[in-house]
């Protein structure tokens, strides 16, 4: 079983969907500030609007809500797509390529977790990209006939 890919390959997509789902989460919650430093900090992150060029004028609170969403549907995206080849039982020399698209992308976004964030996504990303790793190195060579 542990040298199928396609237990790694399930493994990955299940913490995709699993990350993408909580993440979401984060998007209906307001944190309440702990005391006025705080407070005077999310005031200026909702209120404050810098002026980005073109007319663009966002909040720092609006940036980070669209970063957060793109993350969300960054896993969200992957999940449903890599789940699918997975339902359609896509041949392995395909998979392969699939899979190390996955694995530079989910790389790229474990490091910038690990170096940016905080334990929970660390955690979620370095699940995603560890099973991915697995079910690329796993992942039979099949030879083309062409």
């Amino acid at each position: 079983m542990l040298r199928r890919y396609t237990f790694w390959f399930s493994a990955a997509v299940l913490f995709q969907l699993i990350t993408g789902l909580v993440h979401s989460l984060s998007l209906f919650i307001t944190p309440e500030p702990a005391n006025e430093i705080e407070r005077q900090l999310f005031t200026l992150m909702t209120t404050y609007k810098m002026d980005a060029g073109g007319g663009f004028q966002p909040t720092y609170s609006g940036l980070f809500l669209a970063l957060s969403s793109c993350f969300t549907f960054l896993c969200l995206f992957a999940a449903l797509t890599n789940g699918y080849l997975l339902i359609k039982h896509t041949e392995p020399n395909v998979m392969k390529g699939i899979i190390g698209i996955n694995v530079v992308i989910f790389g790229a976004v474990f490091a910038m977790m690990a170096f940016f964030t905080f334990l929970p996504p660390i955690v979620c990303t370095g699940l995603i990209f560890i099973n991915l790793l697995a079910a690329f190195v796993v992942v039979p060579k099949i030879e083309s006939t062409v």
